[in-house]
């Protein structure tokens, strides 16, 4: 009998390969380990492994393997993968400086190019990001994905002009990039004599997508408010806030037995004199919901020569999780349990470990702004856990709130957005959370309300910096001259000094609202601003 040739390493590789292709990772996982244990000298066999391990979520060894394949080829593509992998494990820190390293290297392709760029964006790198960018645009004209991401990283640093000529470029590539539609209508008011409402409506006349139609309704629906067609723009917004409704699976009474829930527990009690929290002074939170100024805020505190502006960090919430599931010790908490278990934990430790968590958004400056708008429903849980930071909660026009929410397409949140009546709802829960913190906790949070910030630009920052601690800098009322990217949805307008046409907007659409406006001031919300 002839004994069966050893088959080769490539041999293995494409055997990984094909399981992987026919969606059976389990068995390519086993022909890895077979391939590693036949070829241990072959970096791209470890390579594989990681790849793999990565896939399934087993990051510690994702890591450990691909440190091997480092060792025996110190390739470009190995080190991306590396960097992926502490992103993914949650290793801000590790991951920023893998990324670093890459930075600027003389890459093999643009598709390396294209993941480093994305790499630094992910680690808040965004001059990084937008070399990469074009270099990849350089090897590869031709790709859409290129174009789009610059023009996101051109956005967020304030180059609208580079932004729309990259969005027009994603766009002719690929006529069904959506996203690129309404990432373009956002970029500049819209004009009678430059605009893009008739390719619009040729699109949307043509799409068959309902997740690209969402984004065509919204951007048509942006366009016409610009050219003052009001009525047809709410036709579009009500069209697209429809269509998304439609694909999404949620229930607004679940968010409002959250925050009916966290109010029954949090009680004045809790903060009567016996808060043992830890004892940092670092933090600002700056809360409330969203499209209401928050930015604008963030913007005039981070001008501060002590301040770094550190973005909008899941980091309270997350820690806050790990801390419930570890008291859980395996059970499955619904979310009201999850509510109640909060009360137990150690307030000191989840102060602690989130000033370390967040240490990777920092730059060295004495004091750091951590700007999640939903943090509103933690406020309680952060002065427990930092008793001395400080909390800022940020208000505007309760009908100007509710129209710039439901006009703005988010990417991951803010579900009860795309239906008027859940988000009148939603809006009266928030405020009487908000008037129950400001009960419990007399004096620790600051409200600033939007309009007064517009009308008072100079009395506002001179407020929020006394209520932080912070002395006086001309810088703060100069915000808009602040270069630091910006990754929200008023990331440029942040960069225009004040301007006051956001105030009163939604009386321009006071028909079409106002079931809406009944209904908060059913709840004892006045809508007269």
């Amino acid at each position: 009998m002839t004994a069966t040739a050893p088959r080769t390493r490539e041999q293995m590789a494409d055997r990984v390969a094909g399981c992987i292709e026919a969606g059976d990772l389990r068995q390519a996982l086993q022909a890895s380990k077979d391939l590693n244990r036949h070829h241990p000298d072959y970096a791209y066999g470890w390579y594989l492994a990681s790849w793999l391990l990565r896939k399934m979520q087993h990051l510690p060894d994702a890591l450990r393997t691909i440190d091997r394949a480092l060792q025996l080829e110190p390739s470009d593509r190995f080190r991306v993968h590396r960097a992926r992998c502490l992103l993914e494990a949650g290793d801000m820190a590790g991951a920023a400086a893998a990324a670093g390293d890459l930075r600027g290297r003389p890459l093999a392709d643009a598709v390396l190019h294209g993941e480093v760029g994305t790499l630094l964006y992910r680690v808040g790198d965004h001059a990084g990001a937008l070399e990469h960018y074009s270099a990849a645009i350089e090897l590869d004209q031709l790709n859409p994905e290129f174009h789009f991401n610059r023009a996101a990283v051109r956005r967020y640093l304030g180059d609208p002009v580079g932004a729309e000529q990259d969005f027009d470029a994603a766009i002719a590539l690929r006529p069904d990039e959506y996203e690129a539609y309404n990432g373009r209508a956002q970029l500049r008011k819209q004009a009678a004599a430059h605009n893009h409402v008739a390719q619009l409506r040729d699109t949307i006349s043509r799409t068959r997508s309902p997740a690209g139609l969402v984004q065509l309704h919204f951007a048509l629906a942006k366009e016409l408010e610009d050219l003052e067609d009001h009525s047809a723009s709410f036709e579009s917004l009500r069209a697209g806030a429809r269509l998304k409704r439609s694909l999404m699976r949620y229930d607004v009474a679940t968010d409002l037995g959250i925050i009916d829930r966290i109010r029954e527990v949090y009680t004045a009690d809790r903060f009567d004199g016996h808060i043992e929290g830890c004892d940092n002074a670092e933090a600002i939170f700056v809360i409330g919901m969203p499209r209401t100024g928050t930015t604008l805020v963030e913007r005039i505190l981070g001008s501060h020569p002590d301040v770094c502006a550190a973005g909008e960090l899941n980091e309270f919430g997350l820690e806050l999780t790990r801390q419930v599931s570890a008291l859980a010790a395996g059970r499955t908490l619904s979310r009201l349990d999850f509510v109640d278990s909060s009360t137990r934990v150690d307030f000191r430790a989840l102060g602690q470990r989130y000033l370390e968590r967040v240490r990777p958004y920092r730059d060295g400056r004495p004091v750091f702004i951590d700007k999640l708008p939903f943090n509103y429903l933690y406020a309680g849980l952060i002065h427990l856990a930092l008793p001395h930071a400080k909390i800022v909660s940020v208000r505007r026009a309760p009908l100007d709130t509710c129209y710039a929410v439901y006009k703005q397409l988010f990417k991951d949140a803010y579900p009860f957005s795309y239906d008027l009546a859940e988000l009148g709802r939603y809006y009266v829960a928030y405020d009487r959370l908000m008037r129950h913190w400001d009960t419990v906790m007399p004096g620790v949070v600051l409200t600033v309300h939007y309009e007064d910030v517009v009308a008072d630009v100079r009395g506002q920052a001179q407020r929020l910096l006394q209520h932080c601690g912070l002395g006086w800098d001309e810088q703060c009322v100069r915000f808009h001259e602040n270069a630091r990217a910006s990754t929200t949805a008023s990331a440029l307008q942040v960069r225009q000094p004040l301007y006051d046409t956001s105030i009163g907007r939604w009386r321009r659409y006071a028909e079409q609202l106002e079931p809406l406006r009944l209904q908060l001031e059913a709840a004892g919300i006045a809508c007269d601003r």
